[in-house]
């Protein structure tokens, strides 16, 4: 092992670990070791050690994120355990001194986010946010389109996430009662990713409406080890939100864990003179985008974009590379937790709205970061 890598920790060692966070720090193996796995689940941690062993041996396992931060050497930590544990496990790593990268949401409050930020910043070390959608090449180059202002300002975004979630995924390897429980649900768990692509590009929120319904009381687990099993959902499963941005334009979010499937477009932005609409699944790597350009003359129908760059990497495999670039200072950071603190905000006027059908007003905002 070479003893200049970056020493890295993981709390919980799920699905998404196996999945995606390995992956991604096995392409930047020259770069970083997993020193340290912890899991109070029998077994996930060391999982995740002979998962590794190839590449980085020797990963220290442990039951809690505290006896890893006291007895494992660590330079940062990705927290990757169930959304409502975020801000508590977060506030851990950061006052142990060590850089930390949360999955999202970073907190389960504004008000915890902002301690958590206070944290950070008191003792001088890095904190970012998943979702990873901001450094993806397709979201930069939305980013630079709409900064070019080549069709003008944009006045619209239309998203959604749109699947039965977890529960109907064989390949799901964990536990999905989460997801359909208070804390995560559809715009927590997916429609987080549109929030966040569609403020990038657009810019903070101001106002929020909201509705919200049970769809399907019930669902039968697919896969994993609770397959054949029925769960209940608690949570709304068909959420739409309306947002008026600080720019002056509108969008409109669908997250739902209801739906068998869909082939709208899971990201649509209209400028004053064109559309950019991005079709199939947004995980796809080579999932189509279109645009439609009313400047030129004549009119170009709908055509495939050719000039955005393909993305080797998912969404989030591109935010824990792009972590550890931070952390070496090779990149500048990105996903910040400001941006991260400003989408919980607009989730939770949200889920305030859907309980009283009022518009809310978002508190928080953050400082658009601009494409490289």
């Amino acid at each position: 092992m070479k003893p200049d890598r970056i020493r890295v920790g993981i709390v919980g060692c799920g699905d998404v670990a196996h999945r995606h966070y390995l992956p991604a720090l096995e392409s930047m193996a020259d770069l970083v070791s997993i020193a340290g796995a912890a899991d109070p689940r029998d077994a996930s941690a060391e999982a995740i050690a002979t998962a590794v062993a190839d590449w980085s041996p020797g990963t220290e396992v442990f039951r809690d994120v505290g006896s890893m931060l006291q007895r494992a050497r660590l330079d940062a930590v990705f927290n990757l355990t169930p959304a409502p544990l975020h801000g508590a496990i977060n506030g851990a790593i950061l006052e142990a001194g060590v850089a930390c990268y949360s999955e999202k949401p970073l907190a389960a409050s504004v008000a915890e986010a902002d301690r958590l930020i206070d944290l950070a910043a008191a003792r001088g070390v890095l904190f970012l946010s998943a979702p990873g959608s901001a450094v993806t090449n397709r979201i930069r180059w939305l980013q630079e389109l709409a900064e070019s202002k080549r069709l003008g300002a944009a006045t619209l975004a239309v998203a959604h996430h749109a699947d039965p979630g977890p529960a109907d995924w064989d390949e799901y390897t964990g536990d999905p009662t989460p997801f359909y429980r208070d804390g995560v649900g559809p715009v927590f768990d997916h429609g987080v990713y549109r929030l966040h692509e569609m403020t990038t590009v657009l810019g903070p929120v101001r106002r929020v409406q909201a509705m919200g319904s049970i769809a399907l009381p019930t669902r039968r687990v697919r896969g994993g080890p609770m397959a054949g099993k029925t769960i209940e959902v608690t949570t709304p499963d068909h959420v739409m939100i309306h947002l008026d941005f600080e720019s002056g334009a509108l969008g409109q979010l669908l997250a739902s864990f209801a739906t068998p499937d869909t082939l709208a477009p899971w990201l649509e932005v209209h400028f004053e003179r064109g559309v950019v609409s991005f079709g199939g699944k947004s995980w796809e790597p080579d999932a189509p985008a279109m645009v439609y350009d009313a400047s030129a003359d004549p009119i170009e129908d709908w055509m495939p974009v050719r000039e955005m760059p393909s993305d080797e990497f998912g969404v989030v495999e591109a935010g824990a590379r792009h972590f550890i670039a931070c952390l070496l200072g090779a990149e500048t950071p990105v996903l910040t937790v400001e941006h991260g603190r400003h989408v919980l905000d607009v989730i939770l006027q949200a889920y305030a709205s859907i309980a009283d059908g009022e518009t809310h007003a978002v508190q928080t905002t953050f400082e658009q970061t601009s494409s490289p």
